[in-house]
């Protein structure tokens, strides 16, 4: 087979990173964070720009470094287009068309939630990949989504959050407790000594098989402002019952319609991406729905869960071998219309 070589970029969101892939074969995946958004509890868009303005081209020179390749040996560049933060995707956008324009090789542009899930096809020792259709659910701090993939370039969204995304939901609810941003691992490792059903918060009735989570983050608000009036000690005395019980919330309202939409499409492969992906309560739900329903279940590595170029490199791939290039005339988008 002829080794196609792929350079992705991905700068969506805080983390400007960079990979090579060889055909389907990962080479160099690095990714530099920013621990400035942490002072803040939250990502600074502005303050993310700069950094990315920073880091992408000493990223860049370390994955080909790590791959053991020349640039001119690279046959295309693939780079997230969106959707994510405006000034964040400028800057890699703007490298991935001055670098191919260098070059004198094609571009082509990936949809972030489409490399979440063409992750899945990245090489593994195990060589087990999902098969056509399957659904996933994408969850992250911006998205939480049911789709039908059909093949690795179409998908149908069949449920979707009303408002706010389950990792918004881990972030927020972090934040009130008083804990580090990023809030989801925050509350995953003090979860760890917590009891899940120590207490319980309301949970939404929604038709179908879309999500909501501004209700839960509002009874969980509400729950800690009534249990402080009468001990202003209570937060820290239940930090682990907290995080445990609100993690409970979260990834059983996850379970519950992903377990619904395999019994009403009768697909019983299942995936799950983007950074929530990588929550370890997640995955023993998903392995025990895999024995109770006879699932097919796909959990990405830990290292391609959160946002990381490997999973751009992956799409640009398999649109590499379509031909499907853009032009210099490509801009970034902050949120894709369907």
């Amino acid at each position: 087979m002829m080794s196609n070589y792929i350079l992705g970029i991905e700068s969506s969101c805080d983390d400007t990173s960079a990979a090579v892939i060889c055909n389907n074969e990962i080479l160099s995946n690095v990714v530099a964070g920013q621990d400035v958004h942490k002072f803040y509890g939250g990502v600074v868009p502005e303050l993310a720009s700069r950094a990315h303005q920073k880091n992408i081209i000493p990223v860049v020179y370390k994955a080909l470094h790590d791959a053991n390749i020349n640039k001119k040996q690279i046959n295309a560049i693939a780079f997230t287009r969106g959707p994510g933060l405006l000034g964040s995707l400028l800057v890699g956008v703007s490298f991935a068309k001055s670098f191919a324009l260098a070059l004198g090789i094609p571009l082509i542009e990936v949809d972030h939630i489409q490399g979440h899930i063409l992750a899945h096809f990245i090489k593994n020792k195990e060589d087990h990949y999902p098969k056509f259709p399957f659904l996933c659910l994408i969850v992250s701090g911006g998205h939480t989504q049911i789709a039908i993939i059909k093949d690795y370039f179409k998908m149908e969204i069949i449920g979707e959050t009303i408002d706010d995304a389950a990792g918004e939901a881990f972030d927020k609810t972090a934040k009130i407790m008083g804990l580090p941003y990023p809030g989801g691992p925050s509350i995953e490792h003090n979860a760890e000594n917590g009891n899940p059903l120590a207490f319980n918060f309301s949970k939404p009735v929604i038709p179908g098989l879309d999500f909501s989570f501004s209700g839960l983050k509002t009874s969980f608000l509400y729950f800690l402002r009534d249990n402080l009036k009468t001990d202003k000690n209570f937060i820290e005395k239940n930090k682990n019952d907290l995080c445990a019980s609100i993690q409970n919330s979260i990834v059983t309202i996850l379970m519950e319609k992903l377990i619904k939409a395999s019994k009403q499409t009768g697909i019983k492969q299942i995936a799950i991406s983007g950074g929530v992906s990588a929550n370890k309560l997640l995955h023993n739900e998903l392995m025990k729905a895999k024995d109770e329903y006879n699932l097919n279940v796909f959990i990405p590595s830990l290292s391609y869960s959160t946002d990381n170029a490997a999973m751009i490199s992956i799409a640009g791939y398999f649109k590499y071998l379509n031909k499907d290039f853009t032009d210099q005339k490509v801009t970034a988008y902050a949120k894709k219309i369907r």
